[in-house]
């Protein structure tokens, strides 16, 4: 697809794609809100391993509340010193934060137009961020359009397919994670399965 063209329509399958991206994005950025926690827990899920882990993120929203989710990501993401955790793409392909891959990604947003948010503090190769970014790029967000299919691969094979199924994988093996958990599952499903659609459309 062409950001030039006036009339651009988001496909469903995509729309999809972008609404499970934002929500990951927005559930790892800070811990939930009620309001938030209200309207996962009324998701749905079909049969699938990833409908099942839909299902059971609901299901954990249902059993849980902020101030319980507060502590958990502070354990999971902050912690004293150290979270279990460390959610950013230069830690997990370095081992440092503030290294080579956080440079190629603001590279890479400055020539697609996407501006840090204003107030946010944390380097821009947080795993949230990165899936808002990506959200963004399929809906066409960042002000020219839904990008360009061979543009949202190359975009996700260099700053988050090669670090975040990792980071999923760590999620929902933490000591620290409940609710977190299943969002663990729902990011590793879904990171392979845009791998395995990007393969196949290369």
């Amino acid at each position: 697809m062409s950001g030039t063209d006036a009339e651009l329509e988001v496909a469903e399958e995509d729309l999809l794609r972008a609404n499970l991206y934002g929500l990951l994005g927005t559930l790892l950025a800070k811990p939930p809100e009620q309001p938030l926690l209200d309207s996962v827990k009324t998701l749905h899920g079909d049969d699938s391993e990833l409908g099942q882990a839909i299902r059971a993120l609901a299901a954990a929203a249902a059993a849980t509340s902020p101030e319980a989710l507060k502590d958990e990501y502070f354990n999971l993401f902050i912690g004293i010193g150290q979270g279990e955790l460390v959610p950013y793409g230069s830690y997990y392909l370095t081992g440092f934060l503030h290294e080579k891959p956080l440079a190629r990604l603001r590279g890479d947003m400055s020539r697609l137009g996407i501006a840090r948010a204003e107030g946010v503090k944390e380097p821009e190769d947080h795993i949230a961020a990165l899936c808002e970014m990506m959200s963004g790029l399929i809906t066409g967000a960042f002000g020219d359009g839904p990008a360009a299919l061979d543009e949202q691969q190359t975009f996700f094979e260099q700053h988050i397919g090669c670090w975040a199924p990792r980071f999923f994988e760590d999620l929902e093996a933490a000591k620290s994670a409940a609710f977190y958990m299943p969002v663990g599952t729902i990011g590793r499903l879904f990171m392979a399965i845009e791998t395995e659609a990007f393969d196949m459309a290369a």
